[in-house]
């Protein structure tokens, strides 16, 4: 038996703003520790008895592939990133995976996780996993419970039926609930019954494709198509656009899992308990009860200062936060935005994101630092006819040679050494140097060292929008 992860990464998590945006959601930042909630996703299964496939499968969407890329090369892991063109949530992308998963006549487990779940005891995570791959192997159709700590109202449940015959702890899924009130929850967790859908699964691929097929055959036809008519461009697998589209959107529980009552011949469902301190980070308050806290119950991130202060969570990016007389409250700073709020109201900053996404404002869907597959830069300043930025690009690569109507440039190295292509000339620039780029000239910024090169650019024009751009050749197929 063979355990292929599939991490499924494409939510945009706008309850984590201003942290988290559109183009760089919150599975890709580090907000536990030093990796971010992808890497520690991947990494979970580091050490496991049983055999895992080398390459894992990760559905994602084409805004963050180059990221996603540099995070697994960051761990020293390889992955198969399969790109779908839209969203159609967890069904169509669990489908893709599994049809990847398949294509060589292979039928390996598969485990799915979200890529955005916060789970610290990862020994247990591992135990509950390997019971969940026994039963996954013997057709089964298994997902896992979280033994609940509280009445939680943001979770859905699972209420557990009879013992699986031979199994450790796995239930047979009674019925799927959905999110309760206060009174509901508490009740629930009274019973002893009830276990929160962690939204995590193990089967064979070849049991999701069957019942995939028998549930909704019109997605389970699309996305086959989709996939016969893929394209491999190095890491990634580009789904066919127009075949995906054809595809209806559901999750996993509706499509399949809630379904299986009524096809027994395709495997039963059941759940496993566990109890490894998961948590769904879903909005501020849930990170807040899963991070490290000081003697007065308060979490910091960054150059915090609290005075008078308890249960109260504070990140700063890129300025000291003083934090004065707080409790339960929520602070998160970020370059281009603060937001302050009562920990009984983080569930409400999506209505934010509404708003400004309304207002066609950027914070809703990027940061002032921007990543690109070639590096980062960040808009340091900007203002009538000019903007400053500080790129960084990293070794061995290069922006597309490109040109600007309405913009010129200034370039200042700052470190490294950059080869610089203007107009018909190319020529190489070290610390300290400096070249002109006149609007209209044909240009092109590359690190050819073995360190980061970081420039400091001068936009000045007429128009200094991102969209002013006209690529003629560029490595990344932009």
């Amino acid at each position: 038996m063979t355990i292929q992860p599939v991490i499924l990464s494409g939510g945009s998590g706008t309850r984590l703003w201003p942290a988290s945006r559109e183009q760089y959601p919150k599975q890709l930042l580090a907000l536990t520790g030093t990796d971010t909630l992808l890497q520690a996703t991947a990494r979970r299964l580091d050490g496991f008895e049983a055999a895992v496939a080398p390459d894992t499968i990760i559905v994602s969407n084409e805004e963050y592939r180059f990221v996603i890329a540099e995070q697994l090369r960051q761990l020293g892991k390889r992955g198969r990133i399969v790109l779908e063109p839209a969203g159609r949530n967890t069904a169509p992308a669990l489908t893709l995976a599994a049809l990847l998963a398949a294509r060589d006549g292979a039928d390996p487990v598969l485990l799915v996780m979200p890529a955005d779940h916060v789970i610290p005891d990862v020994a247990r995570f591992q135990a509950a996993i390997a019971e969940g791959a026994g039963l996954a192997a013997n057709s089964a159709f298994v997902t896992f419970g979280i033994v609940p700590d509280r009445a939680e109202t943001g979770y859905g449940y699972i209420r557990t039926g009879d013992g699986v015959p031979g199994a450790a702890s796995a239930r047979a899924i009674d019925a799927f609930v959905e999110k309760p009130d206060a009174a509901t929850a508490a009740k629930y967790v009274a019973a002893g019954d009830y276990l929160w859908n962690s939204g995590i699964f193990m089967m064979k691929a070849s049991r999701w494709l069957a019942a995939i097929e028998r549930f909704n055959h019109e997605m389970a036809a699309a996305c086959r198509r989709a996939m016969d008519n893929a394209t491999d461009d190095a890491d990634f697998v580009r789904a066919d656009k127009a075949a995906f589209l054809t595809s209806p959107s559901d999750s996993i529980d509706y499509a399949v899992m809630e379904k299986l009552p009524s096809a027994p011949e395709l495997g039963r469902g059941v759940v496993v308990p566990m109890a490894a301190g998961w948590s769904d980070v879903g909005a501020w308050d849930a990170l807040w009860q899963v991070c490290e806290k000081d003697a007065a119950g308060n979490v910091s991130r960054g150059d915090v200062m609290f005075e008078s202060s308890e249960d109260t969570m504070v990140m700063a990016e890129s300025r000291l936060v003083a934090a004065l007389g707080l409790k339960d409250m929520v602070v998160i700073e970020t370059p281009d935005a603060v937001m302050v709020a009562h920990k009984r109201n983080t569930q409400d900053v999506k209505k934010i994101v509404a708003r400004l996404k309304a207002e066609g404002r950027s914070q809703a869907k990027i940061h002032r630092k921007v990543f690109r597959p070639w590096g980062w830069y960040d808009s340091i300043d900007h203002g009538e006819r000019f903007q400053v930025k500080r790129i960084v690009v990293n070794p061995g690569a290069k922006l597309s040679l490109q040109m600007h109507h309405h913009r010129a440039e200034h370039w200042i190295v700052v470190k490294g050494t950059a080869e610089v292509t203007n107009g018909d000339q190319v020529f190489l620039l070290t610390e300290n140097q400096s070249t002109y780029i006149p609007l209209g000239h044909t240009h092109r910024l590359a690190n050819p060292g073995k360190v980061p090169l970081e420039i400091i650019e001068v936009q000045s024009g007429s128009y200094l929008g991102e969209d002013d751009i006209v690529r003629f050749e560029d490595t990344y197929g932009r």
